[in-house]
Formats: C-alpha cells, sequence, structure tokens
C-alpha cells in the first residue's frame, strides 16, 4: 500500500506542475530531489532537462523511459501547460517501478530515463546523445491508452505507434486589389487546391495513413486585399515508415505541380519526424509475462496498432539492435489523449508501476 499511495503522490504534484517541451526545469528538479530521498544516483545535463538515473550492479543494462513534458493548450478559458497526454502518469508509474526494484538484488543494472520534449518529437534524441542508450541491451516505455483502446484491468505488452511529420509552407504570390483580382496571384486559391489534392491522396486501405491541413493563415484586417501571401501547414500520419516515405514525395510532387499552376512559389519544410514503431518480439514476451505474472491471463491485451505517434522509436532507429517495446496500460481514459479535460482511473497508476517492475526483473 506504501508503494501505491506514494506513486500517486507523486503523480498529484506532476499534474499540478506541468511544464512545456524543453522547459521542464521544476520537473527535473523534483526528480533529482525524488533521487536523492531514494538514494539512488543519478545525473542531470547542463543544457538540457530531463535526467537519468540508476540502479543495481552487473554488466547488462535495461533500460525504462518516462516522458516528461505537457502540452500547451487551453483549459477553461486559459493557454496553459496542461498534461492532457498523461506524461504525469507515465513518470508516476516509473517512478512506482523504481520504489519497488531499489531495494532488490540485482543482477543487472536498471536505467530509468527521464526524458524531456517528447511532444516536440525529439527530446529521445537529445537523450540519446547524450548516452542513454550505452551499453543496454532492453528498453521499455509505458502510457496510459484512451478508453477506445484499452479498458481499465486490460495491459497490452506493445503498442505499434504509427509515423508521423509536420510539412510546413509558405506560398509567395502576389496581392491584389478586390476589384482587380486579375493583376494578383491569390494564395488562397492555392491554399484551395491544396485541400483538394491532399484529398486525392490514396493508398492501400489495408495500412492506414492521413494528411491534412491544420493552420493556414493569411490575409490582414483589409477585405478589399486579394492577399498573395500565405503559410499553412499539413499533419501527416502513416502505420509504416516506409509509407510515410512513400507519402512524402507524393505531396512534394503534387504541391511543386500546384505552384507551377498558380504562378507562385511554395517553400516547404519537412519539421518534427517522429517515426513509426519497430518492436521487437523479445521485448513484448517479456513484457507479457510480465502482464500474467502480475495480473492474471484475464488482464492480457494483445498488441494495440495506434495511429498516434511517439518519439520512444528514435531509441530504436537510432540503434537497431536494441529490444524495445510499450507498454499500454488500460485506465478508462476519457474523452481523450490530449483533450484538455482527459481523466482517467487512478487505480492504473499501480497496476502501470507493478507491471513495470515486473518486466523490469524478467528483462
Amino acid at each position: 500500500m506504501e508503494f501505491k499511495q506514494q506513486t500517486e503522490t507523486y503523480f498529484d504534484h506532476f499534474h499540478a506542475h506541468p511544464e512545456v517541451s524543453f522547459k521542464e526545469v521544476e520537473t527535473t528538479k523534483k526528480l533529482a530531489q525524488i533521487m536523492e530521498e531514494l538514494d539512488v544516483e543519478y545525473r542531470t545535463f547542463d543544457d538540457v532537462t530531463g535526467l537519468f538515473a540508476e540502479i543495481g550492479e552487473g554488466e547488462e543494462v535495461i533500460a525504462v523511459r518516462a516522458d516528461i513534458d505537457a502540452l500547451w493548450q487551453e483549459v477553461n478559458g486559459k493557454v496553459q501547460a496542461n498534461h492532457s497526454c498523461g506524461h504525469d502518469a507515465n513518470m508516476s508509474m516509473v517512478l512506482g517501478a523504481l520504489l519497488r526494484l531499489k531495494d532488490e538484488s540485482l543482477n543487472k543494472r536498471i536505467r530509468f530515463i527521464f526524458q524531456p520534449a517528447e511532444e516536440q518529437g525529439n527530446g529521445s534524441l537529445a537523450m540519446i546523445e547524450r548516452g542513454a542508450l550505452e551499453g543496454v541491451t532492453h528498453l521499455f516505455g509505458v502510457h496510459l491508452r484512451p478508453q477506445e483502446e484499452l479498458p481499465f484491468g486490460k495491459v497490452t505488452p506493445a503498442l505499434h505507434h504509427g509515423s508521423g511529420i509536420f510539412l510546413k509552407g509558405k506560398i509567395t504570390g502576389e496581392d491584389a486589389h478586390g476589384a482587380r483580382p486579375h493583376q494578383g496571384k491569390n494564395a488562397i486559391d492555392v491554399i484551395a487546391a491544396i485541400h483538394q489534392f491532399v484529398k486525392t491522396i490514396y493508398f492501400s486501405p489495408f495500412e492506414s495513413y492521413s494528411a491534412k491541413l491544420t493552420n493556414i493563415q493569411t490575409g490582414g484586417e483589409s477585405l478589399n486585399i486579394i492577399p498573395g501571401s500565405a503559410t499553412f501547414a499539413l499533419d501527416v500520419r502513416s502505420q509504416s515508415n516506409a509509407l510515410m516515405d512513400t507519402m512524402k514525395v507524393r505531396l512534394e510532387e503534387g504541391l511543386r505541380a500546384i505552384a507551377a499552376l498558380h504562378g507562385v512559389e511554395i517553400d516547404l519544410k519537412w519539421d518534427d519526424y517522429t517515426p513509426a514503431a519497430e518492436v521487437s518480439d523479445e521485448a513484448m514476451e517479456i513484457a507479457s509475462q510480465a502482464i500474467r505474472n502480475v495480473l492474471g491471463d484475464e488482464a492480457f491485451a494483445e498488441a494495440i496498432q495506434t495511429t498516434g505517434a511517439d518519439d520512444f522509436h528514435f531509441y530504436t532507429i537510432k540503434q537497431p539492435g536494441l529490444k524495445a517495446a510499450m507498454v499500454g496500460i488500460g485506465a478508462d481514459l476519457t474523452p481523450g489523449l490530449h483533450h484538455p479535460d482527459m481523466k482517467f482511473n487512478r487505480e492504473a497508476l499501480d497496476v502501470g508501476a507493478r507491471v513495470l517492475a515486473e518486466t523490469l526483473r524478467l528483462a
């Protein structure tokens, strides 16, 4: 019961003190304070938030990662940092596993990676550059799942996230008077063409994918000026890294054709790429056994294909031999991840901590 209560206390603190990507200064200080209280060795960095902690002895290194940043969004009419993606829960579950393992006799080292900036899609790269994977053979992650994917009481050994990326564009045409549209090159016409083009992109229905406009900015306060310039952004996702590569080529070709048709320039920049999951069968089997050991066969759920993305999968892209899987915890989470009013069953925190601890024992 003490472990369970402490895990929930950690959650209460992090939930009440959210910080956005690469600004998790107080979060990192709190994590360092916890490590000192637990007499656990840790390492922080002068140039980036987050930390590593390590317990145990031996040559073999097993790692677990928790993401620590929050989103920036409107909550009850106020724009603020908000843990609506559940990273406060992820930190707490990993800390709960640490509580259970720190005094056990271990024949290996277990590294706890508290990673910044998952929401930006590049926090994992910052941790890799600072040695997060040195000597690591197995890596595990954890994340609460929305109710539509997994109810409370069910746990899956692996999340097959898709790939995601943003395409940012700038259209440069020519302004014109509203009475003389023939003298300009209307950026809004170009935006409309881009919207129609994106809707005509089709691939096999047996693999999920999507591309959609998510941001458009053009024009000023004067309503009699036809704007020649605009910026836009696309959110692009696919279930595999190979399909993502194909989608990027198709989008660039189409946008170049639209620019030529309308006689404008379109400058493009791909940003915040997150790769699709590369799940290890061995890591998934370890997590599967841990779920059954802790909760029984009835709690086990098959691996989940999810259209969301997570920068956890950069770890396997950058170190291909790494055996990795992210455990998904059913939590009756509603209305959904990233919703400003996201809620979940707090009992899931203890479930996740116990499953993670057993997974790390078995790895």
